[in-house]
């Protein structure tokens, strides 16, 4: 995986896969952290002007499959475009490569879906999350 500049990328001959839309952090009491993500996702999408039902596939992080099912209450969200290939509880939760697994899965599934917008969070630990809406790149 590799983010770079739309002009770093042109300047070394690669075709960028997404643009990244916009990126949001939040937190709250430890011992709320499962819905950290959800406060994440609020933010992001309040940052890019953006309402859930504008998001096509989404990505929810979850060492524990509530993360995910807590969100999908929050804003409604159609299951069928939560972790479609499977979250971290069936896939992996890899200590320091989370981000990465969890981007080039909704990257992948954005492509494979034939979608133009993803939305991915990222359970930090401590009642901490991040979200990041990327689209396709044209």
């Amino acid at each position: 995986m590799l983010i770079t500049s739309e002009e770093n990328a042109k300047d070394l001959g690669l075709k960028p896969l997404v643009r990244i839309l916009e990126q949001a952090s939040a937190s709250h009491q430890p011992e709320w952290f499962t819905t950290a993500p959800s406060k994440a996702i609020g933010k992001v999408l309040n940052k890019a002007g953006l309402k859930a039902n504008d998001i096509d596939l989404w990505e929810i992080n979850e060492a524990f499959a509530v993360v995910a099912m807590a969100a999908i209450e929050d804003y409604n969200i159609q299951y069928e475009n939560v972790n479609i290939y499977g979250g971290a509880v069936a896939l992996g939760h890899p200590i320091g490569a989370s981000g990465a697994r969890i981007l080039t899965t909704l990257i992948n599934g954005m492509n494979r879906q034939n979608v133009d917008r993803g939305l991915a969070t990222l359970c930090i630990g401590g009642g901490e999350a991040s979200a990041l809406i990327v689209e396709k790149y044209d």
